[in-house]
């Protein structure tokens, strides 16, 4: 049920937000902010009930990811790929930037709307980064990558059986991004997934996670004018 939840639900409510968002006006500061807010609170009500069906299904920590694994090599994994993926973000919203007004499309529309102005904002922005980096770890690369463990584990590969279903699953949770979007997710997915596998824990990519998407927004709100940004 947790798994079609994830994989119905979630992205039918995520079109249904963005749409809202998008076809309305400029949204003002306490409209951002009331978006932070709700979706910090969902995302960890939903991050609570499912690892609770998870511990009453005994999906034990080290299965879920939530260890430290060796602390050298989870360091060295967490700072490394963290490090150039936050670097790959700064270069996409500087080429991002410099494509005209009329040539920009979704992706940059949807982060114009909901991109932290004020201070306050960007405090909350910080808190809403850090819960999607932790919840929807656990969910995607926690949770539901040990269930397709545990259901291929009669299978040669279970663990990279697994690695792809769940980075479908996330890639279907942003499914509001269309389709460039839908394709860069499933490789960031891949790419977090891995950092799972390789570290033994859920760490590593928690922390690339939250950073990438704080880049995402603290970031590109300086970046882009403020004509750009009306408050």
């Amino acid at each position: 049920m947790i798994l079609l939840g994830l994989l119905i639900i979630v992205p039918w409510r995520g079109k249904v937000r963005i749409r809202q968002l998008l076809s309305g006006p400029e949204l003002a500061a306490r409209q951002r902010m009331r978006l932070y807010g709700t979706t910090i609170v969902f995302q960890w009500l939903l991050t609570a009930i499912v690892f609770w069906r998870a511990f009453a299904r005994h999906l034990g920590l080290d299965e879920l990811g939530l260890a430290w694994g060796d602390p050298s090599r989870t360091i060295g994994i967490a700072v490394g790929i963290t490090l150039l993926l936050c670097a790959n973000q700064v270069l996409g919203l500087h080429k991002a930037a410099q494509v005209p007004e009329e040539h920009r499309g979704f992706l940059f529309k949807f982060t114009h709307r909901i991109m932290p102005r004020s201070l306050a904002e960007k405090l909350t922005f910080t808190g809403l980064a850090a819960t999607a980096g932790i919840c929807e770890e656990f969910l995607y690369r926690g949770f539901v990558f040990a269930v397709f463990v545990r259901f291929f584990a009669e299978a040669r590969s279970p663990v990279w059986a697994a690695a792809l279903l769940s980075s479908i699953w996330f890639a279907i949770g942003h499914i509001y991004q269309g389709q460039r979007g839908l394709i860069t997710t499933f490789i960031v997915g891949m790419i977090f997934v891995s950092m799972r596998i390789w570290s033994h824990s859920l760490f590593p990519p928690m922390l690339a996670h939250a950073l990438i998407d704080l880049v995402a927004g603290i970031y590109a709100s300086k970046l882009f004018s403020s004509k750009d940004l009306p408050a």
